[in-house]
Order: C-alpha cells, then sequence, then structure tokens
C-alpha cells in the first residue's frame, strides 16, 4: 500500500512539475528567484542569501527546495552615482518525493538601474538572467502496475523504459525582469516589479519519445515600508501573484520591524508579521518571524496548511529558513531598497 500511495504521489509530482516552479513563501528574502531585476539592488557592497524549504513535513521529504545567491554592484565609479549595475550568481537545488525527481539550476543574472529624479529617490531597472537547468530521475525508486503479481508484491518484471534507470535531462532557459523602485523622503520605500521566466519554453523527457514544454512563469510583486512616528517601528507590506500554466500563486501581508537599538547604520530590530498564500484555493497561513544584527538577516516561517490537504499533511504546510548577509561600508545611507 505504501508503495502505491508513492506512486500516486509521483503522478501528483510529475502534474504539479509541469504546472509550477520551485517558490517560497519568504519570496521577499529570495530576490533572484523573483525577479533578475532584483539583481544588485540593495543598500550595500554585495549580499549573500540563502533560503530552505521543508514543504509538507508529515509526507516525508515531499519537497526540498534549498537556494544560495551572491549579487553585488559593479563599475560604481564609472556610472552615474544614480544608476547602479547588479551582477549575481544563484545556485538552487529541489528534491521530490524522497529524492526521486532531483533538480539542479544555476543561474547568472545582471541588472541596470537608473535614477529618474535629481536625489536619486526614484529608480526604474530591467534585468536579465541565464539558467542551465539539469534533473535526474530515479527509476530504481518506481513501481509500476505491471510489477504486481497475484498476491500483490512487487515482483514481476516492468517492460516501462525508465524501471531501473537514471535518467537525465538538461536545458537552457532566459528570463526578464523590470522594477519601480521609489522614496518620498529618503526613508520610506515602495517598489513593483514583474518577471517573465522560461521564455524560450524549453522541452524536458525523461522517456525519449515524448516531451512537455516548461511554460513561462509570469509574476507581479509589490510591497513598501512605512517607519512610524520616531522610527523605532516600521511597518513592511508585500505581495505577490504569480501564474504558470494555469496554476496561480497569490501571496499577501506584512510585517512590522521594531528597532532595538539606536544605531541606523546597524541596526538590531525583531519582525512579526505573517502572509496567506492562495493556490486557486485558500492554501496556508504563514506566520514569519525575523531578527536582523550585523548585517545579517535570520527569518524563520511555517506553512499552516488550510486547504483540503490539511488531513493528510496534518495542517503541516512547510517550514522555512532565511538569512541574508549585506556587507555595508561604515557610515554609508542610500536610497530605501525593497527589504520585503
Amino acid at each position: 500500500m505504501r508503495k502505491f500511495l508513492f506512486i500516486a504521489g509521483m503522478i501528483a509530482l510529475l502534474k504539479t512539475t509541469r504546472a509550477q516552479d520551485p517558490n517560497f513563501s519568504q519570496f521577499f528574502v529570495s530576490p533572484l528567484t523573483l525577479n533578475p531585476a532584483m539583481t544588485g539592488k540593495f543598500n550595500g557592497d554585495f549580499r549573500l542569501a540563502g533560503n530552505y524549504r521543508d514543504q509538507w513535513p508529515a509526507i516525508t521529504k515531499a519537497f526540498i527546495t534549498s537556494t544560495a545567491s551572491f549579487d553585488m554592484g559593479i563599475l560604481k565609479n564609472r556610472i552615474s552615482e544614480l544608476d547602479t549595475w547588479g551582477v549575481g550568481l544563484m545556485a538552487m537545488t529541489d528534491k521530490s518525493a524522497n529524492g526521486l525527481l532531483s533538480s539542479n539550476f544555476i543561474s547568472l543574472s545582471t541588472a541596470y538601474h537608473k535614477g529618474i529624479d535629481e536625489d536619486g529617490l526614484h529608480q526604474i531597472g530591467i534585468g536579465f538572467q541565464g539558467t542551465y537547468s539539469s534533473k535526474t530521475l530515479d527509476g530504481t525508486k518506481l513501481n509500476f502496475e505491471k510489477e504486481l503479481d497475484a498476491n500483490g508484491s512487487w515482483t514481476l518484471p516492468s517492460e516501462e523504459p525508465i524501471d531501473g534507470q537514471m535518467v537525465n535531462v538538461s536545458h537552457f532557459d532566459f528570463s526578464v525582469g523590470a522594477l519601480y523602485n521609489g522614496s518620498s523622503d529618503g526613508y520610506n520605500n515602495f517598489y513593483v516589479g514583474a518577471s517573465a521566466y522560461h521564455l524560450n519554453k524549453p522541452r524536458e523527457s525523461f522517456i525519449g519519445d515524448g516531451f512537455y514544454q516548461l511554460n513561462p512563469r509570469i509574476t507581479v510583486h509589490a510591497g513598501g515600508a512605512i517607519p512610524l512616528a520616531d522610527k523605532s517601528k516600521t511597518v513592511y507590506l508585500s505581495t505577490l501573484y504569480s501564474s504558470q500554466a494555469g496554476a496561480t500563486n497569490i501571496v499577501a501581508g506584512g510585517a512590522v520591524g521594531f528597532l532595538l537599538n539606536e544605531d541606523e547604520e546597524n541596526p538590531t530590530s525583531f519582525y512579526a508579521g505573517a502572509w496567506t498564500r492562495f493556490n486557486n484555493v485558500n492554501d496556508a497561513l504563514i506566520p514569519y518571524l525575523g531578527l536582523e544584527f550585523g548585517g545579517f538577516r535570520l527569518g524563520a516561517s511555517y506553512d499552516v496548511n488550510i486547504s483540503a490537504l490539511k488531513t493528510a499533511s496534518q495542517s503541516r504546510g512547510g517550514l522555512e529558513i532565511s538569512l541574508i548577509y549585506i556587507k555595508r561600508p561604515v557610515g554609508y545611507r542610500a536610497v530605501p531598497c525593497p527589504r520585503f
């Protein structure tokens, strides 16, 4: 029975793989998977970011996704001080169904942000990203109907071409994004961006005589930061909409940041908030806690499943951890950039 359920899960997995890319509930701290135009859009010399997500932990190793990225501004002495040119590198791995399907990605991105007012409080940017994707299907972990004997055991030989085989597929794809970022006083922040992934619609096949086409993913995201009173508290809001092959993903919510010291250049802050996600149905509530100190920001969230899957998942949608480090020189202060 467990193997039967495993196969049923694999069928659902393949359908999901066709429909949607791996994604994070904390999309706001995974900049290079959100929008190529986010490359280099931060206050500092360079940025390191890492994300880890374990989705549906009640179902053993159903989906485990990890990323690591690095981006920085370049040619700062050769372009206008109101402009930013960023380059970045990202690696992502996604393992599904206890490693039955493993996907690995490596991406290079670049973005240019142009100041559009004399104070540099408003910028528009465009970014591009190229990705190499490699996927492996472990046929040794698969069972097929033809292998089931009269006693209900998986012992008979299978004629399926991938049975017992390690099947690899790979492809290149191309993505583009745009971003507007602004501030009315140098302290608040508001932004809106859009991106399109898999513009070349790469094809994949695990069996050789058939393929499916990876559909483009369109994403629109927006957010802002509003300092309150003496700036010891800031309200952050963000939302995301994405669509791919008929599957939609909407996430909206916010957090409050509490400044724990009085050092604007090296703040220590605590964040608490929540988001909600809709995937064609009401999907999850996502409480979030974060701590910022010494250039680091550590965040943790947990998807509380409220969809029809909550019985099987025991309402456990997924644990997610994020860590960002931004290197800032002493005395550095620039136009506020997107943070949530």
